[in-house]
């Protein structure tokens, strides 16, 4: 049986694939650091229901520090690698870049660098539809030119993209390189824009949007990208760059509308204007995806806020 490291694999699409693969008999061993982006108790209740699994082990620490990096794959025998562990958002990159320098691109070549010298020839790296920035050309396909990332955030995981092919240029990593589009559901970070304005709405609080609410962005469900990790993971591809997208639009209008319906409350707003590194419209091109691995998104937007609002408020009752 394989063992898969999961890095970032306390967090929101880390914990929601551990719970897939110990269901298929992987045996999975997760990295985190839980440092205090957001509050580290979400990330502990994340795995909670995993403590005690034979099949689930649990490694406190930084991908920065190569040393730990390096003993992870020397102790536990990794033979996969789920890379999730980054520093997320555009906006938080801005004002720290370094940092997001330090974690996303030094972490990721830590990790690199310990798979080739270990064995763990199979290697999944979380991307971003950031990416694109600025794209006039929707929906965005795997064969765009990556040219203008307009945020630190979307730089370095263009750098990620670039490092994984090196390695597998030079060492024979099979590598797939999977471009998330505005990922939601149940376990979301609390500062994504559906927990956030849930969260808000709930408390008769307006809620913030920046510009006039028709940027655009292709949300999808958790359980589609998960679905399109394990596909990933079946493929084994030598080296690929695909999108998991829900392959659709919504506004930031008719999110807030949508979830406010769902919560039965009125759609309050905070009208402010738009931030440096937003780009108006993000749209994937999943036809790639379907050819490699007959993958597409099955949940529509309406159906995920629904269940999504369903965890949410479960969750408020506990």
């Amino acid at each position: 049986m394989r063992k898969v490291l999961v890095t970032g694999g306390a967090g929101f699409i880390g914990s929601t694939l551990t719970q897939a693969l110990l269901e298929r008999g992987f045996e999975v061993v997760c990295l985190d650091d839980f440092n205090d982006y957001y509050n580290p108790e979400f990330k502990r209740a994340n795995v909670a229901g995993f403590v005690g699994h034979p099949g689930w082990k649990l490694v406190e620490g930084d991908i920065r520090d190569a040393a730990l990096v390096e003993e992870v794959y020397r102790r536990h025998g990794i033979s996969v690698t789920v890379h999730l562990a980054a520093r997320a958002g555009v906006r938080p990159s801005i004002r720290e870049p370094r940092l997001y320098e330090e974690v996303n691109c030094l972490g990721t070549l830590n990790l690199l660098e310990a798979a080739h010298r270990w064995g763990a020839y199979t290697f999944i790296f979380g991307s971003s539809s950031s990416v694109y920035g600025v794209n006039s050309k929707v929906p965005f396909s795997e064969d765009d030119p990556i040219t203008c990332p307009v945020s630190p955030y979307a730089a370095t995981k263009r750098a990620g993209e670039l490092l994984c092919f090196t390695y597998h240029h030079l060492y024979g990593l099979k590598v797939t390189c999977l471009r998330f589009f505005t990922v939601y559901g149940p376990r979301q970070r609390p500062e994504m824009a559906v927990y956030h304005f849930a969260e808000r709405l709930s408390r008769g609080q307006a809620v913030p949007r920046f510009g006039d609410g028709s940027t655009a962005r292709d949300y999808t469900y958790i359980d589609d990208i998960v679905a399109g990790i394990l596909a990933a993971l079946d493929g084994d591809a030598a080296f690929e760059i695909v999108n998991l997208g829900g392959s659709r639009t919504t506004t930031l209008a008719e999110l807030i509308q949508l979830i406010a319906a769902r919560l039965g409350v009125p759609p309050r707003v905070e009208e402010l204007p738009l931030q440096p590194g937003d780009v108006p419209i993000t749209y994937a091109d999943v036809s790639k995806a379907k050819r490699l691995w007959g993958w597409e998104p099955k949940v529509s937007i309406e159906e995920g806020i629904d269940r999504f609002i369903d965890w949410y408020n479960r969750e408020r009752r506990r």
